[in-house]
């Protein structure tokens, strides 16, 4: 590989690995636990210097670079449209090329299975800008055409309207910004789920599915759920409903399934697998250097760390009394926050519009769809999705209570209800208009 080349893909195990500013903040931080000894699956960034090469050779740099000063949204978005083409379409430029196949050619070798390519912007996992759910991973990637194809599709996303939405509401211009691509081997996964820190006491919530982890991040079934103490031990265990899982396949990539009936509501992970979770994640929060929200995976050979961001929390609220006398639910706290509203219930994506500012959203799927009505939003009400899936994420980052897996919300809480949400303790009461 070329002198400049050297820069353009960078393995994990690199001592460069760990510079965010080189592989966005989702590499870096895999990398510093890899090399630490924890069990991360091994992979190679295209790095930012490669985005910004062949941004400079598909000749959109100037347009990136006036989309965040635009007045008009309009000549915003023809302008972000113009970059996402430029990415999409335009000849590699050889060095990247040359990096890509390379790259491309060593995971071959050394996994011999399908890959995950993944997306790393620069600002992605800092604190205050988790970019949680924003933008693309690709799994199932076989063959060197849909690595370059995936990869392509990782830089353009970073000019998705929704991509562009988050980075206007954080004040992130992506002309500065850059995207930087992950391949990795991809954990065949028995089961795979999120954890997170719980600063107030020293525990751990760890929250679980069948399958890839794609239908807990995407809010899609509710997941078991456990409560660890500061002493690792087992204090509380909820199962979800589980009724799809989500498979890698060279054919088609991820792959919904159906999850056998007797499966639905039984464990994804035994006791003693929990425990070890737990042990895993405070391994992280001392590397990390504080609380931290987790993506994990585990087949036959064990527990793998996915991801690995900053985690905000805040103290418990004490809700007046005149709440408890209210009928209530309860479900997977997101982690921050209590508010009241009156509710908007939404059965359809399209119904959003319908949303005013200061309402409590109570709806089904906790898809991405709803990032956008987020700084609308007092609260928000979910039947499906759990505490790590991504609007959780996003709403931790925000500091909207929100509270997901809420059995039945849409058809027991009326519109138009004034609703408290605790996005702390998880529970959700109304009063009747």
């Amino acid at each position: 590989m070329s002198p400049v080349g050297e820069r353009l893909a960078v393995p994990l195990g690199a001592r460069d690995a760990v510079d965010a500013e080189l592989v966005g903040g989702k590499a870096a931080t895999l990398a510093r636990l890899l090399q630490a000894g924890l069990p991360v699956p091994d992979g190679i960034c295209l790095t930012a210097d490669a985005y910004r090469l062949q941004r400079d050779a598909a000749g959109v740099s100037r347009p990136a670079e006036r989309v965040g000063a635009a007045d008009d949204p309009y000549e915003a978005r023809r302008l972000a449209l113009e970059v996402r083409l430029g990415l999409l379409q335009a000849t590699l430029a050889a060095p990247v090329a040359e990096a890509l196949d390379a790259a491309h050619a060593r995971m071959a070798e050394a996994v011999g299975r399908l890959l995950a390519v993944r997306s790393s912007a620069l600002r992605e996992d800092a604190p205050g800008t988790s970019f949680a759910g924003q933008f693309d991973t690709f799994l199932g990637i076989a063959s060197r055409v849909d690595t370059v194809t995936a990869v392509r599709a990782c830089w353009a996303c970073l000019w998705s309207a929704r991509a562009l939405r988050y980075m206007r509401a954080h004040d992130v211009d992506p002309g500065h910004t850059a995207m930087a691509v992950l391949l990795q081997r991809i954990v065949e996964a028995r089961s795979a789920g999120g954890a997170l820190s719980r600063p107030e006491d020293g525990g751990v919530v760890v929250t679980g599915t069948w399958g890839l982890g794609s239908a807990l991040a995407q809010g899609e079934i509710v997941p078991d759920r456990w409560v660890l103490a500061r002493d690792g031990s087992l204090e509380s265990a909820a199962p979800g409903r589980k009724d799809r899982l989500v498979v890698a396949s060279a054919v088609g990539g991820a792959r919904p399934e159906a999850v056998a009936p007797e499966l639905v509501h039984a464990p994804c992970l035994a006791p003693a697998e929990v425990m070890e979770l737990g042990r895993l994640v405070s391994r992280i929060e001392s590397l990390v250097g504080g609380p931290v929200e987790v993506e994990w995976a585990k087949d036959e050979s064990g527990f793998h760390v996915l991801q690995a961001r900053p985690l905000h929390v805040e103290p418990r609220h004490a809700p007046d009394d005149v709440w408890l006398r209210h009928p209530g639910l309860t479900g997977q706290p997101a982690g921050v926050g209590w508010a009241t509203g009156p509710a908007c219930v939404v059965l359809h994506e399209h119904d959003l519009e319908h949303v005013k500012l200061g309402d409590v959203l109570v709806t089904q799927v906790a898809g991405p769809a709803l990032t956008a009505v987020l700084p609308r939003v007092a609260g928000v009400v979910a039947e499906l999705g759990g505490s790590t899936s991504h609007l959780a994420a996003l709403a931790r980052e925000r500091g909207i209570p929100a509270v997901l897996g809420v059995i039945d919300a849409t058809r027991k809480i009326p519109d138009g209800a004034v609703v408290a949400v605790d996005g702390v303790t998880g529970a959700v009461r109304w009063i009747h208009s």
